[in-house]
């Protein structure tokens, strides 16, 4: 057996503001420097149903910009029909999310990757079950985090809070990367740089509005970070 993957999870200072474009972008790039890297997305509501079953088209973004050879029900544990709040889902569909399963499917992808990327749900303070948040399964992955910082009005707030969150949970916080999400936001430039200030966590990227551009489009706006990841896994 090879030597276990580096992981490294993103989250997001809210839902929609980018985290499966970045995760996909981070494992082009990883890639394109000729490592083996692997998505996963452990927990995902609004699933369809297919032929196979329930599938999440974040999941399956990943894994189409993933290494190949991937065992779906590995990258993503828990497919959860109901487009609402992951541990609402779960309960809807008579389900428990539970650790063990996934760092279990975490742990079988990474004796087959260098590095695996895992895309976390919403923001990073979401619960999983009654007693159960998502910063226990970072916990027990122990990987670092890198938060999506989706910029728009309000993104400081969001940022701020989402960084102390994070710190306050016992996880580390390697870094943020700024995603243009609102193409009119005003001085956003200016935004930026306050974040850059405040935030005690180094920006690794910021990514263009560009929505009409495929997640793979985007990996050299994330190059920095891809190389943080890399140069990581050398020193460990």
């Amino acid at each position: 057996m090879g030597t276990p993957a580096m992981g490294t999870f993103v989250t997001g200072t809210d839902t929609g503001i980018g985290k499966t474009v970045v995760t996909a972008a981070l494992l082009t790039a990883l890639r394109q420097r000729n490592h083996r890297a692997i998505g996963m997305k452990p927990v995902a509501s609004g699933c369809e149903a297919g032929a196979d079953g329930l599938r999440n088209a974040d999941a399956e973004a990943l894994i189409a910009h993933s290494s190949a050879g991937l065992d779906y029900a590995l990258v993503n544990p828990y497919a959860l029909a109901e487009p609402v709040a992951p541990h609402l889902a779960a309960s809807a569909s008579g389900l428990e999310i539970r650790l063990d399963r996934c760092v279990a499917a975490y742990g079988a992808l990474s004796t087959n990757a260098d590095f695996v990327v895992v895309e976390g749900v919403g923001g990073w303070a979401v619960p999983f079950g009654p007693a159960l948040m998502q910063a226990d399964l970072v916990r027990a992955l122990r990987v670092p985090v890198i938060l999506v910082v989706g910029l728009r009005l309000g993104c400081i707030n969001h940022a701020l809070l989402s960084a102390r969150a994070i710190e306050a949970d016992g996880c580390t916080l390697a870094g943020w990367i700024g995603n243009r999400i609102d193409p009119d936001m005003a001085r956003c430039d200016e935004n930026i740089a306050t974040l850059k200030d405040r935030l005690t966590a180094p920006c690794l990227s910021v990514l263009p509005h560009a929505p009409a551009l495929a997640p793979s489009g985007f990996a050299e706006y994330v190059s920095a970070a891809a190389d943080w990841i890399a140069q990581r896994g050398r020193r460990a």
